[in-house]
């Protein structure tokens, strides 16, 4: 028999996406998936006719979490587009800030509150009682570091508003905010960030840097305590049934824009959009945390040019009207370079965001058809298949792994080593020098715990950073080179695009100006990405997987609770999709009146 499950909303924070699934009640397999976005919000049209900086500012409230990541795709198209690059020191002050207001801040929070309630006692001991118990009987192997002894202890810890890491997840977000916004000037939403370059502050910069360093060493102790205790729940959850729970594409298809750029590299690029998008490969290659596109597990580029050429938008079923289909004149069939969009193939190249139009066109859901605010990116790949894609933090770290870098030699297994960092309410195993280590997983697949694990593990890799950072920035300003910024051009025409990495995953942003004027703005938020729809325009794929990563995830999940079909809800799937942090604000960018839908609430 099957039961149709739709549970609304799935989020704890921009509740706005939905979840409908077939299962099968003998076996709690799933049958079929749909997730819906249902919140359209038009930053796309309304960016259209102002001057390009505003973006940056107006593209940052498209949400109240990672705003800053969409101001730092935007700045980075700017950047681009009016032919002005920062500063060495202004690079390092955007490095630091992206990564304490964002991710630093971002990571704890998802996992800890929003989705750190699915492993919880109040949740785990309800729904899974056989799975408490053996919490109950397995030792935490890293209880030195975190000071717990068992998983169950752990469990307890993530009980919401009472248990401990709960609880310490509030203070130590805050922390992460307060050292961003000493950048930043407030959170979420920047107001120094400029095109070419940053606008803080920097009167007394040696104070600036020492209250961010006060906040880093605190964080530093934190990052510690997190990894370990999300290297214990994803082994436990692993070993006790959880292995391929939420898995993704069986041939992992993933995409990074890597994170934290070269002070010196970026610096250099050039003076307008030509210029620096010719440059810009080897400026992105030198990212800290690298960029790179893997296609069924094979590392086919890590170049933004590439990247940028292999990517297209469908509106199949989404609730849009195709723009190419209503013959609008495109604005451009090739890059800044003269290369083909989309590969040359066909006119395909109509699809690549630089010359697609947003057409939002209302409608109510059909299942077979439209059904969600969502949009299709696709990757579109120099042999022309045409492919769905997952970003997030274990594409970063994947993509990482398999090239040279900071953390190892490109062997599939990363290593960073955090500093000495003492802090009273923190066990003092946090408080020694530690190397922790990540590999890909053993069964080659994104899978729900691997991504949650992928998160924790991010942390360390951020505070890595933002270390390198600081300490660069010091020897900046101990040299007497303040300077942060350089004046922007008023182009008549130009092209930008800017690609970084929220918490979430890739967020890609693309601009066209003409006569210093934005002609065409579309944003991809990792989410847009992770959510997309059916999309039956794949080639060389299985077309029953040519959808996000979201509703694949659901397909390759199970029931695990131990209660009466009549009473599931939806742990199984609800933690899948958490495990993406997803953020439908970002995603689908009027409320519709009139709508009612049905809000089936779950556990907290």
């Amino acid at each position: 028999m099957t039961r149709i499950m739709f549970i609304d909303p799935i989020t704890r924070i921009e509740g706005h996406l939905a979840l409908r699934a077939e299962v099968d009640e003998n076996t709690g397999k799933v049958k079929e998936a749909w997730t819906v976005a249902a919140m359209f919000r038009g930053f796309e049209v309304f960016l259209r006719g102002r001057a390009p900086p505003d973006a940056i500012h107006i593209t940052s409230r498209i949400c109240g979490v990672c705003g800053s990541s969409h101001a730092n795709a935007s700045k980075i198209a700017n950047d681009m587009a009016l032919g002005a690059v920062p500063e060495p020191l202004g690079v390092l002050l955007r490095n630091m800030a992206e990564g304490m207001t964002d991710h630093t801040y971002d990571h704890p929070l998802i996992l800890n509150m929003l989705g750190g309630p699915d492993y919880s006692e109040v949740i785990v001991s309800r729904l899974t009682p056989s799975i408490w118990d053996e919490a109950a009987k397995t030792k935490a192997e890293f209880s030195d570091i975190h000071g717990f002894s068992t998983i169950a202890d752990i469990m307890r810890g993530l009980n919401p508003l009472q248990g401990d890491i709960y609880v310490k997840t509030i203070k130590y977000q805050r922390i992460a905010r307060e050292a961003g916004v000493l950048i930043y000037g407030r959170h979420s939403h920047p107001s120094t960030l400029i095109p070419g370059g940053i606008s803080t502050d920097l009167t007394n910069a040696q104070y600036l840097l020492i209250e961010y360093a006060y906040r880093l060493a605190k964080l530093t102790a934190w990052a510690k305590y997190l990894v370990a205790v999300w290297n214990d729940l994803a082994n436990f959850f692993n070993e006790n049934g959880y292995l391929e729970q939420g898995k993704t594409y069986e041939s992992p298809i993933l995409l990074s824009a890597g994170l934290f750029d070269d002070p010196e590299l970026y610096s250099i690029m050039g003076e307008d959009y030509v210029e620096i998008y010719r440059n810009i490969d080897k400026a992105f290659e030198a990212r800290t945390i690298k960029p790179g596109l893997i296609i069924n597990g094979e590392l086919v580029t890590t170049k933004y040019t590439e990247i940028n050429r292999s990517i297209i938008e469908f509106v199949e079923s989404g609730f849009y009207d195709d723009w190419v289909e209503k013959n609008i004149e495109t604005f451009t069939e090739t890059d800044p370079l003269g290369e083909k969009l989309a590969w040359g193939y066909g006119d395909l190249y109509k699809w690549h965001p630089w010359n697609k139009i947003t057409l939002p066109k209302p409608q109510a859901i059909d299942w077979a058809s439209k059904y969600t605010w969502s949009t299709e990116p696709r990757i579109i790949w120099k042999d022309g298949k045409i492919l769905p894609f997952e970003v997030g933090p274990i594409a970063r770290l994947w993509i990482t792994s398999l090239q040279k870098s900071e953390f190892g030699q490109g062997n599939g297994t990363l290593r960073v080593t955090l500093p000495r960092s003492v802090v009273d309410d923190l066990p003092p195993g946090t408080h020694e020098e530690l190397e922790f280590e990540w590999k890909i997983p053993k069964i080659k697949a994104s899978t729900t715990i691997e991504r949650v694990r992928a998160r924790a593990f991010n942390i360390a890799l951020d505070i890595y950073s933002m270390w390198y950072s600081l300490l660069s920035a010091l020897e900046e300003i101990k040299s007497g080179r303040l300077k942060t910024s350089r004046p922007w051009k008023k182009p008549t025409f130009s092209l930008g695009v800017g690609l970084t990495e929220a918490p979430r995953g890739t967020v890609r942003h693309w601009m066209v100006v003409k006569n210093y004027k934005i002609a065409n703005y579309q944003i991809h938020a990792p989410t847009t990405n992770n959510a997309s729809p059916i999309n039956r325009k794949c080639k060389g794929y299985n077309e029953r997987y040519c959808r996000g990563p979201f509703e694949v995830s659901i397909l390759n999940s199970r029931i695990t609770e131990e209660v009466p079909p009549e009473e599931w809800k939806g742990l199984d799937f609800v933690r899948a999709i958490r495990s993406f942090d997803p953020c439908l604000a970002c995603a689908v960018h009027i409320q519709v009146s009139n709508r009612v839908i049905k809000r089936i609430l779950i556990p907290i």
